[in-house]
């Protein structure tokens, strides 16, 4: 497979897209609409999941682990299951993830289920969710050629930042108002309208692929397709290594700050939507490509500073440079949807989404042993470190 393989979808360099012309689609409002519920709807869920588990536990570790539970399938689901992006029809499968979610709120809800039941619940059926995540991101340079899939990437991405942080806020203000049940019966009505967004907007597209192989076979050996290609596999890892130290870093914020960590959180989340935004909107294709490596390496640095065991308003600022400097993904996309095969467009974007939460879930395990070994500032200090070295070591990729 030549690196070039996919690029006969004509993606333009010469102008940039701009927001409203990326909003002019009807196809794309309704998957940003669809997106803000299901991460809104998600976030809301697993903040009521890791209070069930404590009232019930009593135990902290547990109720953390429940939040984090979402890292895990994605690594089952990203290695033995991305196929089905590319062999079904993207909207029956994004409905039918909604559904999923429908059922599962529900069941948490109603159903009297013990903990052990609720944590493999969410774990069985958040496999499927890399592969609805990557239909959709699939359909993005269909429906955006491009430019506006560059832009459309940076629109999901402050999207994403606004709603987890959104999420947090109607969870904890909805948990206290109608209690965890309540609460995971509003997820489940935020993923039923979701649901009814994406079957009602959103025309029945083909699949891209056939059944001949099995699903587990197929998407090994994509994988194994993708990951053989060095343009490929050098576009993924810039996209999942530097990143996963910064996400590292967060999780040490509230060791280290405490009671007061909301605040860089909140400026952790303002960071990457500034950043994405700023360099969507002003930034021509070229110099969104061109900036990638420096602020790749710009996502580390200030992380650096930490060693001086900065205060809560420095903190704050130094992890909202960092997180803005992870807006240099936007610099990789045009490449990556040219280099991966059209044919198996969903499974690309399945397996760059699956290695990024997979990368992350790795970066906060590596930055917490370093905590234990040293101290949580030592430790978001070393976070910047191994991006910088992460970031120059993948110069190559980054630069094109």
């Amino acid at each position: 497979m030549g690196a070039g393989a996919g690029r006969g979808r004509g993606v333009a360099r010469e102008r940039g897209a701009t927001y409203a012309e990326v909003f002019a689609s009807r196809e794309f409002r309704v998957l940003f609409v669809s997106f803000t519920l299901l991460v809104t709807g998600d976030q809301v869920k697993m903040l009521t999941l890791s209070a069930l588990v404590y009232a019930r536990t009593g135990s902290p570790g547990l109720a953390a682990a429940a939040y984090m539970l979402g890292f895990l399938p994605y690594v089952v689901g990203g290695m033995f299951l991305l196929s089905l992006a590319d062999r079904a029809r993207p909207r029956a499968l994004m409905v039918a993830g909604e559904l999923l979610r429908v059922v599962t709120c529900l069941l948490m809800a109603f159903a009297g289920l013990p903990v052990w039941a609720m944590l493999t619940l969410v774990l069985v059926t958040g496999l499927f969710s890399p592969v609805f995540g990557a239909a959709r991101g699939a359909l993005l340079p269909d429906l955006l050629p491009g430019d506006s899939f560059v832009l459309a990437r940076s629109v999901l991405s402050v999207t994403s930042a606004g709603a987890q942080v959104g999420g947090l806020a109607v969870g904890a203000g909805v948990m206290a108002a109608v209690g965890p049940a309540g609460t995971l019966a509003v997820t489940a009505a935020l993923a039923a309208a979701s649901a009814a967004v994406l079957r009602l907007g959103l025309p029945d597209f083909p699949a891209r692929g056939d059944g001949a192989r099995g699903t587990v076979r197929e998407t090994l050996r994509v994988n194994r397709m993708l990951l053989a290609d060095p343009g490929v596999r050098g576009l993924l890892l810039a996209q999942w290594l530097p990143i996963s130290f910064v996400t590292g870093a967060e999780a040490m914020l509230v060791p280290y700050l405490g009671g007061t960590a909301g605040i860089a959180l909140a400026a952790a989340s303002a960071g990457l939507a500034a950043g994405n935004f700023v360099l969507g909107r002003f930034a021509s294709p070229a110099r969104r490509e061109r900036l990638a490596a420096p602020l790749a390496v710009l996502a580390g640095v200030p992380l650096l500073a930490f060693a001086f065991r900065p205060g809560v308003a420095e903190a704050a600022l130094i992890v909202l440079l960092a997180t803005a400097g992870g807006c240099y993904t936007l610099g990789l996309q045009r490449r990556f949807v040219e280099a991966v095969p059209e044919r198996v467009t969903g499974q690309g974007f399945g397996l760059l989404g699956a290695g990024s939460m997979t990368g992350q879930a790795v970066g906060t395990a590596l930055v917490g042993l370093a905590a234990e070994l040293t101290s949580p500032h030592a430790a978001i200090a070393l976070a910047g470190a191994a991006t910088v070295a992460c970031s120059l070591a993948l110069r190559r990729h980054l630069r094109g």
